[in-house]
């Protein structure tokens, strides 16, 4: 009995160790940006990886604030986007997966079998044409044409489709349409709550892939004054006279932050649901 339990201390310790190794790895990137930041041109240039923080924070923000664009503009318009886009995705890709869940119609395998379909077709192909279409209108340069397309989301439909199938039981469904509850009122009160932990695991990757998108703002947005972050900083790295690459690090760090701060809230409820599954299996 001894031995087991000695072997089972060191396999847990082992693993332990592993774990905080693995960690250190995760956070090693993110804290040489950070500490980055506050450093000159000239020592990232001479040594790039630093974990001693310098004193040119301040001027590597007005660096940053000093360009023909304005960095809080373009923080603004990225919050505006990601939170747009999320929102629009996560409500009705969840809405769609209850349509196709909860309901019996005649052409439902086709349609999950069509959005599987669009699943396989690269966004870049599509783009052309959106373009073309979105300049045809006259609504380049307007924000709201790269949120509503967020709508349409099959892999996010696809994921909310198999969440829901084992954990929304019809009879809660049938309960509340005997009990007189409108379709919408079912399941804005009974199938989101339900449907957290799926929605907060979705909102991060789907507001981190807004945050992060470069190549169709670029192509929509034409004015500065729409400019989203990746954007700005972007065209930091293009400076004709000189890459202020501690200036660039900063507006990375400051592209960063909501992404963190976004994982921390949801967190939770990721672990929630990780619970809630293996309890159910």
């Amino acid at each position: 009995m001894n031995s087991k339990k000695s072997g089972l201390v060191i396999s847990k310790s082992f693993i332990f160790f592993i774990s905080i190794i693995l960690a250190c790895l995760s956070l090693l990137p993110f804290v040489i940006m950070i500490v980055n930041s506050t450093r000159s041109t000239y020592q990232i240039q001479q040594h790039a990886v630093s974990f001693v923080p310098s004193s040119y924070f301040m001027n590597n923000l007005k660096i940053l604030t000093g360009k023909s664009f304005n960095p809080l503009l373009g923080f603004a318009n990225s919050m505006i986007i990601s939170i747009g886009s999320t929102f629009c995705a996560l409500y009705f890709s969840t809405l769609t997966a209850y349509g196709i869940v909860m309901y019996d119609w005649k052409l439902k395998r086709a349609f999950f079998s069509f959005i599987m379909a669009i699943m396989m077709i690269p966004a870049q192909i599509t783009l052309i044409g959106f373009y073309q279409m979105v300049y045809k209108i006259h609504m380049t340069n307007q924000l709201i044409m790269l949120i509503l397309p967020a709508i349409a989301s099959p892999s996010m439909v696809f994921f909310m489709r198999q969440y829901m199938k084992p954990s929304l039981s019809p009879s809660i469904v049938e309960s509340a349409r005997i009990d007189g509850a409108k379709e919408f009122y079912t399941f804005n009160k009974i199938v989101l709550p339900i449907m957290k932990p799926a929605i907060a695991t979705q909102a991060i990757f789907s507001f981190v892939s807004s945050w992060n998108r470069l190549f169709e703002p670029l192509v929509l947005l034409t004015d500065q004054k729409k400019y989203t972050l990746p954007i700005m900083i972007s065209l930091l790295r293009g400076d004709i006279y000189k890459t202020e690459y501690g200036a660039i690090y900063l507006g990375l760090t400051l592209t960063a932050l909501p992404l963190i701060i976004v994982y921390l809230f949801l967190s939770k409820y990721i672990i929630a649901g990780v619970a809630l599954g293996s309890v159910k299996g």
